[in-house]
């Protein structure tokens, strides 16, 4: 009993693990930040690398608890995320009075999406989101010299706890309407009446808050703008990455039986939110804004893939998420350098950033490019797929939105490059001085970029743990 625990729990184990070392040593032991940060980044990439062993299919404390081969791979990728952004953001975590508390709070997060992932019943679900939302809103407020930073924190505070609110009501009509809130009995027990509706349209929204989804994304680019660079790369890809594999398990297997109710909802969705996510991108000036919207329409094509109820749905939703863990860290990597060397985040000051910086000119013309979806970055395979599943029902208008809205993206990704690379500037960003730990960020996230894409055993892989 004991060992199926220490197995089935493994990453949850080793992430509290992590916290409670984190916290002994905050109180009893005076450590430098950079020696601290080196014994955290060895620690986050072995959590990583265990992620691969000891897989078992189970469940604990009476199904609350369930675990198999495709979580523990969705794990790894959030797990994943964060060892880069301890890369990544080293600089800044290392001139950091509260360097313990940020990872002790990102964790804390993290360990909330990995039972999130987990979760076998309704209420497994909402103490798990609590747990990866509160946090967040705590690190959003971790320039606390910077008004900014504060009302960020305020602003993610107030959406979290109406889309709690929500996602309360909606579970308490669920438990109403089916006199249960465990995951498995829920499902042979709807029948698609007008109550159950009502409580479907009650989680949904709340999983669209969470994914920002339009026309529930009013607070990201406030939220993505007063943050540090670091809390809003792991808003955009973590947060969102575990928002995207829980709303997979919730649409296929417990609402699979109202297939036909959510599968238009989440089609009009998915259009009003790759176009107002586009239109919004082309009007930023401000890095982090234009990312913020960026990741609005990039959420847009993963409910393409999300709306064909398939193998190859889940398969090509889960391969995505990858890709864009390599591709908007790479992006807000050096957006993150840039910020902290030299205090500019306009995309105007990055007119003529080659000229002193080729090295991080290419990782954001990589990052940028597979955003897009242009080949033979792994943007492109990740959007061909999504949209290949998205095709399999049918609905061919569907299909052309996506890709007219994969044109209109080009134009303001390709806006960037060309500033980047094209556009003079009397007064070029001097050279970015990168210490070793963000240039290996940087470098594993470009080989993500193109390897994933070109290693077809990648996907295949995700869809043998699918089957």
């Amino acid at each position: 009993m004991l060992n199926d625990f220490l197995i089935l729990m493994k990453s949850e184990l080793v992430v509290v693990f992590i916290i409670f070392l984190l916290l002994f040593i905050k109180v009893g032991t005076e450590i430098k930040n950079e020696n601290l940060l080196s014994v955290i980044q060895f620690l986050l990439l072995a959590n990583f690398v265990l992620g691969f062993f000891f897989n078992e299919t189970g469940t604990l404390f009476g199904g609350l608890f369930t675990i198999n081969s495709l979580m523990a791979f969705q794990k790894s990728i959030l797990s994943l995320g964060v060892y880069l952004i301890s890369l990544l953001f080293s600089d800044w975590l290392k001139k950091s009075e509260h360097m313990p508390e940020f990872f002790i709070l990102m964790l804390s997060a993290l360990l909330g999406m990995f039972f999130m992932i987990s979760s076998g019943s309704l209420l497994m679900f909402f103490l798990s989101l609590e747990l990866s939302t509160i946090p967040v809103a705590a690190m959003a407020n971790f320039d606390l010299e910077k008004k900014i930073s504060s009302e960020a924190s305020m602003k993610m505070i107030l959406s979290s706890a109406f889309s709690s609110g929500i996602l309360l009501f909606g579970i308490s009509l669920i438990y109403g309407a089916t006199g249960t809130i465990n995951f498995a009995e829920i499902t042979p027990l709807l029948d698609g009446s007008s109550l159950q509706i009502l409580a479907f349209v009650f989680l949904f929204t709340a999983f669209a808050f969470k994914l920002s989804i339009v026309p529930f994304h009013l607070w990201t680019a406030d939220v993505y703008e007063g943050a540090p660079v670091a809390v809003t790369s792991f808003l955009s890809v973590i947060s969102k990455g575990s928002i995207a594999f829980i709303l997979l398990t919730t649409l296929y297997k417990v609402f699979a039986p109202m297939q036909e109710i959510w599968y238009n909802m989440v089609v009009l969705l998915s259009i009003t939110t790759m176009i107002v996510g586009n239109l919004f991108a082309l009007r930023q000036q401000n890095i982090k804004r234009f990312l913020a919207f960026s990741s609005i329409a990039q959420v847009g094509f993963i409910l393409v893939g999300l709306s064909s109820n398939s193998i190859q749905g889940t398969s090509s939703v889960v391969y995505f998420v990858l890709i864009y863990v390599f591709s908007n860290l790479a992006a807000f990597g050096v957006a993150g350098a840039i910020s902290q060397q030299t205090g500019k985040e306009r995309i105007d000051d990055f007119k003529g950033l080659y000229h002193n910086n080729p090295f991080i000119s290419w990782i954001l013309a990589l990052a940028l490019f597979s955003l897009a979806g242009i080949p033979p970055t792994a943007g492109f395979f990740g959007k061909l797929f999504l949209i290949t599943a998205g095709a399999s029902k049918g609905n061919y208008f569907f299909i052309i939105v996506a890709a007219l809205n994969l044109i209109v993206s080009l134009y303001y990704y390709l806006r960037v490059i060309r500033a980047v690379f094209m556009d003079k500037n009397e007064q070029p960003i001097e050279k970015i001085i990168l210490n070793p730990s963000v240039k290996l960020g940087m470098i594993i996230c470009g080989a993500g970029i193109v390897l994933v894409g070109l290693l077809s055993w990648i996907y295949d892989y995700i869809t043998a743990l699918t089957a």
